[in-house]
């Protein structure tokens, strides 16, 4: 991915809290199921008329858009045999040519009028599970590092559905989605890898403290 590359918005989505029905005869309350929309007003807590419902693991300045690479679906409609509908994974945009390989904590994207900046992997939750007929996505998502991620809004501004995404600045560290994702996950006791993508200053607050807090048990 080079500074100035495009991107296509193939799904722009939101949406507020509601009842999910899942297993058998289970509820529970979520914003994963978000609804397409033509536009919408981004602000420094996301996007006018979304939300969160689980506000300790969601939302936030730091993670006001999630953002979702649209290659993955083919992926996953192969692996699991039916067909995905549209921002599954509760993103609010799901983008061509910005895989978390290609994509670095730190960078910095124009959507419509707004500006946003990487700051850290999407962690998935067993609420993906819950919505998609509780196939196993939360364990691949792990697996693969292939989660999404998420960005802070630099620059408020409209966002609509026929905007393209833009990469306007890349940040000089270098520390992939994908990189990172793998050393959360796979490298918890890796104090070099963990080094490295603390050195990324736009990483996000909570990753930050507890990325520190475990290299501190490995170093002490």
């Amino acid at each position: 991915m080079k500074s100035n590359a495009t991107a296509e918005i193939k799904y722009f989505a939101i949406g507020l809290p509601e009842k999910l029905s899942y297993g058998e005869g289970k509820e529970m309350l979520t914003a994963i199921c978000k609804k397409p929309v033509q536009q919408a007003f981004l602000t420094k807590e996301g996007f006018e008329g979304d939300g969160v419902a689980d506000k300790k693991h969601h939302g936030g300045p730091d993670r006001a858009v999630c953002i979702y690479p649209f290659e993955h679906y083919a992926r996953w409609e192969k692996e699991f045999g039916f067909e995905l509908p549209p921002a599954s994974f509760g993103e609010n945009l799901t983008l061509t040519h910005m895989l978390e390989e290609d994509i670095h904590i730190g960078d910095v994207l124009r959507i419509g009028e707004a500006v946003v900046q990487v700051t850290q992997g999407r962690v998935p939750c067993n609420t993906i599970d819950r919505r998609l007929e509780m196939a196993p996505f939360l364990k691949a998502m792990v697996k693969t590092g292939y989660t999404g991620y998420l960005c802070r809004v630099l620059e408020e501004g409209m966002v609509a559905s026929g905007d393209r995404a833009e990469l306007i600045e890349r940040d000089s560290k270098g520390v992939s989605v994908l990189y990172a994702n793998t050393v959360n996950f796979h490298q918890p006791k890796n104090a070099e890898a963990i080094r490295q993508v603390l050195e990324s200053q736009a990483l996000a607050a909570e990753w930050r403290d507890w990325l520190t807090k475990r290299l501190e048990k490995l170093t002490t």
